[in-house]
């Protein structure tokens, strides 16, 4: 890429702005609109997401004073905290959730014949969602408890790559169903397992309770599976009835791939302090924080990056104003350097 540019700006132009454009138009967005459009905010946010910005003063600061840089960068408006929080209360949230989608649709493709430790032709989804506690004083719309708030992202993650196919944005009190940890199962049949994977049974089993019965009159499965590494029993239940069951036990421990998920966007996505406090303020911010964590996604496959989102992440929040090669800008970033080894907790999620 052109070295007279800065690493931001060769970042974004990872971004496909014509659909960006269309989902602008969609909403309305730029109606109106004089000087600081919708292209501007996102580009205020992401950048906000990518050095850590936790204030609209903060990113106002930062911004302005790398003025002479922000042309090339792509901005067009001028940089104000006022303009951006109008902007963040104002402008339909959904734009750039539908744009969040279109790079999770790009994602998807680059990553779907990565491995996630199955062997299974098929696509694997997990379920699982996140709450992020909020002021009650100062986000009424999210009540969750009778004294806070909260909202809570939901996502449906994709294993091949661990990228989010849905993500789904609400108040705290949209709680995920736990009625599976009551269920009464009766066995009716088992099938012979080999314990030395760890299996110890494989039943199918009735729901005897008064309401699962009515709810779920069909027949599940039960895997019971022991884990020597953790020695924690685990048991399973599926409709499943055509794959091994150590295959069944194999796709729940990659399950644990979207917990992984949600702590690193929680981490190393800026979400826990917002920068607004409108229902349309904070879902704009989130979703703006979800692209960002495909766009490097997108990043580290088409640019043939051999490293983490967390080292790619560390990299670019301290030369997004430098004006190099962005292959050149990770070509120093090395494993076994400390600084840009990734912390002990999340070094696994090596997407």
């Amino acid at each position: 890429m052109n070295s007279g540019r800065t690493i931001f700006a060769q970042v974004m132009d990872f971004l496909p702005w014509s659909e960006f454009h269309r989902c602008v138009e969609r909403y309305r967005g730029d109606y109106k609109v004089q000087s600081f459009s919708c292209w501007d905010q996102f580009l205020c946010l992401a950048f906000a997401q990518l050095t850590g910005r936790e204030s609209l003063r903060d990113i106002e600061a930062c911004l302005r004073s790398q003025q002479p840089k922000l042309y090339h960068m792509g901005f067009r408006g001028r940089i104000s905290r006022n303009t951006l929080a109008h902007a963040n209360e104002t402008r339909d949230w959904r734009i750039f959730a539908d744009f969040a989608r279109v790079l999770i649709t790009t994602a998807r493709e680059l990553y779907r014949h990565e491995p996630f430790g199955v062997e299974l032709a098929e696509t694997v989804y997990a379920l699982d969602s996140t709450t992020i506690d909020l002021c009650l004083s100062m986000f009424p719309w999210a009540q969750f408890r009778r004294h806070k708030s909260a909202v809570k992202v939901h996502a449906l993650l994709d294993l091949r790559g661990s990228i989010p196919t849905n993500v789904y944005v609400t108040s705290g009190a949209v709680h995920d169903i736990h009625l599976l940890d009551q269920l009464l199962p009766e066995a009716r049949e088992w099938r012979p397992v080999r314990r030395s994977t760890g299996l110890r049974s494989d039943q199918t089993i009735q729901l005897t309770g008064p309401k699962t019965s009515r709810l779920y009159p069909d027949p599940l499965r039960r895997i019971h599976y022991f884990d020597a590494e953790k020695e924690l029993r685990l048991v399973f239940l599926t409709n499943n009835f055509l794959l091994p069951a150590f295959t069944i036990a194999e796709l729940y421990r990659a399950r644990w791939q979207v917990e992984l998920f949600f702590r690193w966007i929680k981490q190393h996505l800026h979400i826990k302090s917002f920068l607004g406090t409108s229902e349309n303020a904070v879902k704009t911010q989130v979703w703006i924080a979800i692209a960002v964590y495909v766009l490097v996604a997108i990043v580290k496959k088409r640019a043939e990056l051999d490293l983490s989102l967390y080292k790619i992440l560390q990299v670019l929040s301290v030369t997004i104003f430098e004006k190099t090669p962005l292959i050149q800008g990770f070509s120093y970033c090395d494993s076994d350097t400390p600084e840009c080894s990734p912390d002990t907790q999340l070094g696994l999620f090596n997407l």
